[in-house]
């Protein structure tokens, strides 16, 4: 039996909120910009990563929004209903319990009240970023900009402020490439649990703010309570899948991003396909584009549509095409337990390293409080980032990987340690801290920059094995090495290795970068 276009409508009225019913978005076949690109994987397949992502290497991101507003970590607007969990039971001492108080009765704590957008851009220019994120929409179904198709967002709740086009303004006045987070897709499964209960304790079975049904709009249409989340499309319905692509349409219309981040895959097939091309015809010139969307399934970047982006984690070689971590000083939202436990300029200055040498690119979080300003520890972290790329940043940006993308002890993935895959996400955890004995490179036309990753207790003198005058890494004669800070340096190239002498003082902390000019690399 078929159905008509007004009783889908009518089915769906009955079944979602009102707000959203817009007959335009009914079909994964809505009107598409016009552009080389087309709705389908063969079209996509002709995507090319441009060149701006490949050269600039180190990002900056603000994962800020109303769960920022409690300043208690991750996940809180899902977590406040998980009984049991350290958000629960913070949140029942602080607010009362979530049948009476909601996390929608939370966000009007968000104020951001000393949030500087300029300030913010400029500190982040000076300490190498060459791109900026700014969160779109988390799981919690907020919307940080002026949205044409959801009332709870920035604009006109918390801080009444359109958080995503005061971001771009900033990154376009210092000249910095823009991209924007959404974690949308997930959503109805991720908020479910608004609409569950305790299982035990006097308000056992008392249904928790969503359950009514009355607040669908935030909490969304799942009629099933996902406690444990599996992250697949299965469960979701078709009206959600509609929505997102509205959605995330608008805020790309309005915003038109250099980069778009997916927390997740690509989702939703079709929707996702037409997304994705509205996206990238936004950016085109000619037949190609200069936007970027990142997903975190590889068999998306596999088939050659989009970027890899890897979660908390590094890949365990050098990668055909250029990819991305993101990863956070701390917590994804701000968590002032954490404060003063943050990741060290070291670590994050390993990683960076290590990254690119992989053709990789670092997408860093520094996680804002509610007030929208970072707290002197994540501006102490900053200022070391931005003190050591004065030195070396000329070995960072615009740099190709070498043949190999280092050696030494931290080389090697350890392979019988079934957490350590690091084609796959969550392996930063794993991570050693790197000495002088690892090695990474980077390269740039004739020139093969090795970065040597602590300074040795002797002081006087490091060893690259791979470039020993028998190393199967072959390169041609040596004509100089310089320490970037430091100078020209006198040198030793044998069969053990090309032995470099050091100065005496360190020109900057951490990994140290030589710049090697030969022929043949």
């Amino acid at each position: 039996m078929s159905i008509t276009r007004r009783t889908l409508i009518k089915s769906l009225a009955a079944t979602v909120p009102a707000l959203y019913l817009n007959p335009s978005i009914l079909s994964p076949y809505a009107a598409r910009r016009s552009g080389p690109f087309e709705g389908s994987l063969e079209s996509l397949k002709q995507y090319a990563i441009p060149d701006w992502f490949r050269n600039a290497k180190f990002g900056i991101w603000a994962h800020w929004g109303p769960q920022s507003a409690i300043e208690a970590g991750d996940w809180y607007a899902r977590n406040m209903y998980m009984q049991g969990s350290r958000q629960y039971q913070y949140h029942v001492a602080h607010y009362g319990h979530p049948s009476k108080f909601g996390y929608k009765d939370t966000i009007k704590n968000w104020k951001a009240e000393a949030f500087d957008a300029d300030y913010l851009m400029g500190l982040y220019k000076k300490a190498g970023a060459r791109y900026f994120m700014t969160m779109g929409v988390h799981h919690d179904n907020f919307d940080l900009w002026n949205s044409k198709l959801n009332p709870w967002n920035s604009v006109k709740m918390g801080p009444k402020k359109d958080i995503v086009g005061m971001f771009k303004k900033a990154a376009q006045k210092h000249d910095l490439k823009f991209g924007i987070s959404d974690h949308l897709w997930i959503s109805p499964k991720w908020f479910s649990v608004s609409k569950g209960s305790d299982k035990e304790g006097p308000l056992a079975g008392v249904g928790y703010d969503g359950a009514s049904g009355a607040f669908d709009s935030l909490y969304g249409d799942s009629k099933k309570v996902y406690t444990e989340l599996p992250w697949t499309e299965e469960g979701i319905s078709e009206y959600w899948k509609q929505h997102w692509y509205e959605r995330i349409k608008d805020l790309v219309d309005q915003y038109e991003p250099d980069l778009l981040y997916s927390d997740g895959q690509l989702p939703f097939q079709q929707y996702g396909y037409n997304l994705l091309a509205h996206h990238y015809n936004k950016k085109a010139m000619g037949k190609k584009t200069q936007a970027v969307y990142t997903s975190k399934r590889s068999s998306d970047s596999a088939a050659g549509i989009c970027v890899l982006d890897v979660e908390r984690g590094v890949v365990d070689s050098i990668w055909p095409q250029p990819w991305q971590t993101d990863t956070c000083i701390g917590d994804w939202h701000y968590n002032k337990e954490r404060v003063g436990h943050y990741k060290s300029v070291k670590t994050v200055i390993d990683l960076l390293v290590d990254i690119v040498s992989r053709n990789g690119n670092l997408m860093l979080n520094f996680p804002l409080p509610a007030s929208g300003m970072l707290d002197s520890d994540e501006l102490n972290v900053l200022e070391g980032i931005t003190q050591w790329m004065k030195v070396n940043s000329e070995a960072i940006y615009d740099t190709r990987p070498w043949k190999i993308f280092g050696t030494g002890p931290q080389s090697v993935v350890t392979k019988n340690d079934k957490e350590v895959n690091s084609a796959q996400q969550f392996n930063e955890k794993n991570r050693k801290q790197f000495t002088y004995e690892d090695i990474r490179f980077t390269k740039k036309d004739n020139i093969l920059y090795a970065f040597f990753m602590g300074w040795p207790a002797s002081g006087s003198q490091v060893i690259i094995k791979p470039l020993s005058t028998v190393s199967e890494q072959k390169i041609g004669s040596i004509e100089t090495i310089e320490l970037l800070g430091a100078g020209k340096l006198t040198f030793k190239r044998d069969e053990q290795g090309l032995k470099i002498d050091l100065p005496a003082q360190k020109p900057c902390d951490h990994a140290y970068a030589l710049k090697i000019s030969a022929k043949g690399i």
